[in-house]
């Protein structure tokens, strides 16, 4: 294996390893992409049982089905990982994609205080980096470090707001941070998503960029939360700097989204409250020595997951595949990698691994999105290869 697929074997998995219910995607050559069950004995495709994980995510109980359902060995998980890094690939043989498929991806920002405070300061720079440590201790001492306990929306919220736009130093950030509104977007086309293992992109015009490592919930149409995986919500800070209606450049790119390894599946073994308490960690290596570490604890996020999915599916907007939400993250690294007052932006080559106790491990390697593999297979691919298999019908694929 090569170094973006090296990672211990052990780590990718949860810390409790095959206890879980465990499913991911493994596009097989000369079938297409399958669903598979993530055991200690290997992966197994069960598409002919659900043949899309949106089907498989809206069954009453998909953790009992990934545990039950037969199906044919793929291979080992060592086997599969060691072929999935685009470099050393060999295309004869299974490799791992995002363990998601006909579900929207969500993503929900400014959820952690420190984060909203970096937005304000990228809104106030304008992109330029220079700028950003004089107007970080600006707006700390306007707004303050520790927000986390103030209630979104609450009178005292309000207040606050009444005293920041007096001072001048209100922001459309602070409004979805402490208002009584979530920012919730559209992160990436249906089915974009690479996943472990694979190139992560990066707008080759972007000279200030971050990571955003995340917890993504796995929602039904019906607005229930099923199950939980990692994501990288890799984020462009110079584009949305300069303006708020760059988000969409800022966001979506080639290959800029990334989702895994795996989807677990709420049991008797992790639940929603698991989430609640999930601590997620990042380390990012650069060819040029450089090691970069953090950690976003969902325990200190400001709006409960629950109320960010009520915010995103309902009366209002119906999702009949169901959707993947990033919770957004408290991580915005500011430690200088090059120039003093420059802060931190990834370089040709950044190995970024986002894990968790019991979600494993997100490893990628940072290229320009130019460079990724492009994105080809959408959703009629998906379709006519579902079609060719047999495996479309109303009780396999949802």
């Amino acid at each position: 294996m090569d170094h973006l697929s090296s990672t211990n074997i052990a780590r990718i998995l949860p810390a409790d390893g095959f206890q879980g219910a465990l499913v991911g995607r493994v596009w097989r050559p000369g079938i297409g992409p399958s669903v598979a069950a993530v055991r200690e004995d290997g992966l197994f495709d069960i598409s002919s049982t659900c043949s899309t994980v949106s089907g498989l995510a809206a069954k009453d109980n998909p953790a009992g089905m990934v545990r039950s359902a037969r199906g044919e060995r793929i291979g080992s998980l060592e086997e599969i990982v060691g072929n999935t890094a685009p470099d050393s690939r060999d295309g004869s043989k299974p490799w791992l994609l995002a363990p998601i498929d006909l579900q929207v991806i969500k993503a929900a920002g400014v959820t952690f205080a420190v984060s909203m405070l970096e937005r304000v300061i990228e809104e106030r720079a304008r992109g330029d980096a220079s700028a950003a440590a004089a107007i970080r201790a600006e707006v700390l001492r306007l707004v303050g470090d520790d927000l986390s306990r103030l209630k979104p929306g609450s009178p005292e919220a309000m207040a606050l707001k009444d005293v920041l736009v007096a001072q001048g130093a209100w922001s459309q950030y602070l409004e979805v941070g402490i208002g009584p509104d979530a920012e919730v977007f559209t992160k990436a086309p249906t089915l974009s998503a690479v996943g472990a293992f694979m190139d992560a992109g990066l707008h080759p015009k972007s000279t200030w960029n971050n990571p955003e490592p995340e917890v993504v919930v796995i929602v039904t149409a019906q607005g229930k939360i099923v199950g939980a995986t990692l994501g990288n919500d890799v984020n462009l800070r110079d584009f949305e700097g300069r303006s708020a209606l760059l988000l969409s450049k800022a966001k979506d790119n080639n290959a800029s989204c990334s989702v895994g390894p795996f989807i677990r599946f709420f049991d008797e073994t992790f639940s929603l409250d698991d989430v609640r308490q999930t601590n997620v960690t990042l380390t990012v290596e650069g060819e040029d020595g450089f090691k970069l570490e953090g950690s976003s604890s969902i325990t200190k996020i400001s709006r409960d997951p629950e109320d960010l999915v009520a915010q995103t599916v309902g009366p209002h907007h119906q999702y009949p595949d169901g959707f993947v939400l990033f919770l957004g993250t408290m991580f915005a690294p500011t430690q200088d990698r090059d120039d003093s007052g420059m802060g931190f932006t990834h370089k040709r080559g950044d190995i970024v691994t986002i894990a968790a106790p019991k979600l494993g491990a997100l490893v990628n390697r940072m290229k320009p999105s130019s460079e990724c593999e492009p994105w080809t297979f959408g959703i009629s691919a998906l379709m006519s290869n579902l079609a060719q298999r047999g495996l479309i019908n109303t009780r396999q694929a949802g």
